[in-house]
């Protein structure tokens, strides 16, 4: 939601109706975009219209957070307005490149995040996928380390309470990632969290508790069901931990 759309429409109007004003206002938008040929944004990238009594909670992640946006938004419905940047949140580089912008001028009460899966990816000259020795990784594991703790240290400023969530497994054939890289980076990764203190949502343990399974044997990402499970975990974490701030 354009936040001076709704700071208008609750000066004007007062909380609850000046909500039910932003919404519409929204939808007209939305679908004027779509009248003149545009696409509309995906759900999980739409605006999000706060409701001013609930706590702010952002999601900074990749494709896997993506996938489990909309499942806890479902899941935390009543409890808290959770937003996500409108865009795959990729890699560290990204990650310094646009922080500023993805957290913006608003206070946010949580911050759930993570970066580590386009990190340890291997890319070749033109960016595409590609195992060595034709690709080359994005981040070197010291690289990676240094751009999470500068990250860190900017999620500190907002004075939001911060969760990590590790990067989830890398299967046997996963194209353009090796999967013995991904415990090298988890555990970079580890330290600079244990450092700063930062509770960790430990989403590898739960889909190895659970046998959650990803949408192909050899591919990184998961299906609507098991990302759906992701997020009732996730969702519960995240609730507690707002209910003890």
């Amino acid at each position: 939601m354009n936040i001076f759309l709704q700071t208008t429409c609750y000066r004007r109007f007062g909380p609850r109706l000046g909500s039910r004003v932003c919404r519409i206002a929204l939808a007209t938008a939305l679908f004027a975009t779509v009248a003149v040929g545009q696409r509309a944004p995906r759900a999980e990238f739409a605006p999000v219209v706060d409701s001013p009594t609930l706590p702010r909670v952002l999601i900074i992640g990749d494709s896997i957070s993506i996938g489990y946006t909309l499942p806890l938004r479902a899941a935390l419905d009543g409890i808290a307005n959770v937003h996500r940047p409108p865009t795959n949140c990729a890699h560290t580089w990204k990650g310094l490149e646009s922080i500023d912008q993805w957290l913006g001028d608003g206070k946010w009460d949580l911050i759930h995040f993570n970066w580590g899966l386009h990190d340890l990816k291997y890319v070749d000259e033109e960016g595409k996928l590609a195992l060595p020795p034709k690709g080359k990784q994005v981040s070197t594991v010291g690289e990676y380390a240094a751009n999470l703790e500068k990250l860190v240290q900017r999620l500190n400023q907002t004075g939001a309470t911060l969760i990590w969530r590790p990067t989830t497994p890398v299967p046997e054939g996963a194209q353009g990632r090796v999967p013995a890289d991904l415990a090298k980076y988890n555990a970079a990764a580890w330290e600079v969290i244990q450092r700063h203190g930062i509770e960790v949502d430990d989403m590898n343990s739960f889909i190895r508790d659970h046998n959650v399974p990803h949408v192909r044997p050899d591919n990184v990402h998961f299906s609507k069901d098991s990302s759906a499970l992701l997020a009732g975990n996730t969702a519960e974490l995240i609730r507690r931990t707002l209910e003890s701030d």
